[in-house]
């Protein structure tokens, strides 16, 4: 019964300004305004209450393809807000609701606490859950006039992993772009599988992106994530790696943003959202 409760009290609002949980913020961090666009936080309405998003869309722009944008472990922050608004002005409705809202705000946690973030909140989000909330962004934004037949997905780190997770799941998905999502692990009850194991499954071409020095997600692990598209015949997916790119290349708030890498990817991330009709 504590748990039912528990589960039925939600964060109501969104992180403000940049995480503390990684420090100082970069010089370099991207700040893209919000002229021209429609921006800010939304309710999304879920199977068991509400959940904030950040939504932002052209102003002028109805029917708008959609971007469902998935967040780092960090939750939904500046980083994540200025990715919707670089999508929205490019045309898109991009969309990031907050996958943690139930379980606590990942705001109040900075880089000395980032192991309790991970054990209060990380660890108690189910992939089940995260699939139905997906899918009320999607529902959000379809009765807002965007465009549910052109969907695309795009995640990073711990939101890269949940981008092959949803390409199983929702068979609308066009796209996807995985930035360093983990694709191995030890599965348990809450996450059953790893982005290996739903590799035959996938219903949609995604494109991981992903950093040769990254020490959490190994180059034994993109080969076998490489192994298991091949062996399912999934011909459309791609796994790119930059050999001298970190985890978190993208993240330009970050120490680890790799600005020539960054560069590269994201027009290859865009172009591949056009090229299969997102």
């Amino acid at each position: 019964m504590a748990e039912t409760a528990s589960r039925r009290t939600f964060i109501t609002t969104l992180v403000t300004g940049f995480t503390l949980a990684t420090g100082p913020i970069n010089a370099a961090a991207i700040v893209t305004d919000s002229s021209g666009l429609d921006a800010g936080e939304v309710s999304v309405p879920v199977s068991d209450g509400h959940i904030p998003a950040y939504r932002a869309r052209p102003k002028n722009g109805r029917h708008a393809p959609i971007i469902l944008v998935v967040q780092e472990i960090f939750g939904i922050h500046e980083y994540i807000k200025d990715i919707c608004r670089r999508f929205a002005k490019l045309g898109y409705y991009a969309v990031a609701p907050s996958l943690y809202a139930r379980y606590g705000d990942p705001g109040k946690y900075d880089m000395d606490h980032i192991k309790q973030l991970i054990s209060d909140i990380v660890s108690k989000v189910p992939d089940d859950e995260v699939m139905g909330d997906l899918d009320s962004a999607v529902a959000f934004a379809r009765n807002e006039g965007a465009n549910t037949e052109r969907l695309g997905i795009t995640g990073f780190c711990w939101g890269g992993r949940i981008v092959w997770l949803y390409a199983t799941h929702n068979p609308s998905i066009k796209a996807g772009v995985a930035w360093y999502g983990p694709l191995r692990g030890e599965p348990n009850a809450l996450r059953p599988h790893t982005a290996v194991d739903v590799a035959p499954q996938i219903r949609a071409p995604v494109l991981g992106l992903y950093g040769g020095l990254d020490t959490g997600i190994t180059a034994a692990d993109i080969e076998a994530m490489r192994t298991a598209l091949d062996a399912a015949g999934n011909t459309k997916s791609r796994i790119d790696v930059f050999d001298d790119a970190q985890h978190g290349f993208f993240a330009d708030y970050r120490p680890s943003y790799n600005g020539p890498d960054a560069k590269v990817a994201w027009p290859r991330a865009l172009a591949w959202f056009a090229a299969n009709g997102v």
